[in-house]
């Protein structure tokens, strides 16, 4: 009776263990689907505001053609560069998509260009997924975690964290500092939509956060033929090697627990413009080092209600 109970522990482990395996396989394949060439129409509207005097600013619609790259393709990590394609003389690098599985390390933004790195208990993050997206000089934007949806033929990634403005506001609006975003990633037929509900939020020290606004945002890639997207991946070969160098000497910054505060800008000028000189000579690792670590702000404006 005892070899029977075994034999059935056993078969039930077994059985878990291949079920858990497949629900992996199928948030790999589900992330993976994210790659390739897209059309893309990106449409914002703010929907409430909850004082009656605020005037309701203008949607925001757009379009373009992007390339999804996956960069990095392991069994528990998948990175994925995107491009913005312009004609055929214009490629520029955009931001980048990082998962990883049943990660630990995260980061969260504060405010005032400062996130904080910390380390997440083992079992709050079994089975999920943490989405991690960089700026196009892979400074950090945002990250979160959460687990991948399969059911009823629908395949989904939902959760909500604190980030910096969107590059469509941060030069134009000053009334709000950081955006909650509720992002829901869903795979469809014709490639994924990206589904936002985000609160725009003014955050200051001592103080309670403010509601200034809501906002939906629907964002639908549809994938069209890979060689609409051609010039760019030619030009991600070219350059590939730098941006492996970049992402080492940033790994090296992030691997830190407490916060992490940036310039917006050294001489005028943002990250991304010190780094092109150095990508058009091909510098080693060691030069852009020194680059990222001036941008390091050692005595960075308190952030309020930091996570």
């Amino acid at each position: 009776m005892r070899n029977k109970t075994l034999t059935s522990l056993f078969l039930l482990i077994g059985i878990i263990s291949l079920t858990a395996q497949d629900k992996k396989d199928m948030d790999r394949e589900a992330i993976l689907t994210m790659c390739g060439c897209y059309d893309i129409t990106f449409k914002y509207t703010e929907t409430f505001a909850p004082e009656i005097d605020y005037e309701k600013k203008l949607d925001y619609t757009a379009a373009a053609l992007e390339l999804a790259l996956p960069i990095v393709k392991e069994d528990n990590k998948i990175s994925i560069q995107h491009q913005i394609v312009e004609g055929e003389s214009m490629k520029i690098k955009h931001r980048r998509q990082e998962w990883e599985y049943e990660n630990q390390k995260v980061f969260y933004y504060n405010a005032n260009n400062t996130w904080t790195f910390k380390t997440l208990p083992k079992e709050e993050v079994a089975g999920q997924w943490t989405q991690k997206v960089f700026q196009v000089d892979d400074s950090p934007r945002y990250s979160g975690s959460a687990t991948w949806v399969h059911y009823d033929g629908k395949h989904f990634w939902e959760n909500k964290t604190d980030s910096p403005l969107p590059r469509r506001e941060y030069t134009k609006r000053s009334d709000y500092n950081v955006m909650l975003r509720g992002n829901r990633q869903e795979i469809t037929n014709a490639g994924w939509v990206h589904e936002q509900d985000n609160d725009k939020i003014l955050r200051e020290a001592g103080s309670d956060d403010v509601l200034i606004a809501q906002e939906k945002g629907w964002n639908v890639y549809n994938k069209v033929e890979d060689t609409k997207c051609a010039k760019a991946k030619e030009w991600w070969n070219e350059h590939q090697g730098f941006w492996a160098n970049v992402r080492t000497s940033w790994d090296g910054i992030y691997d830190r627990e407490g916060s992490l505060s940036l310039h917006k800008s050294i001489d005028k000028k943002p990250l991304f413009m010190h780094l092109y000189p150095l990508e058009k000579a091909d510098a080693d690792a060691k030069a852009i080092a020194d680059v990222l670590n001036k941008f390091i702000n050692a005595t960075p404006e308190d952030a309020s209600q930091g996570k």
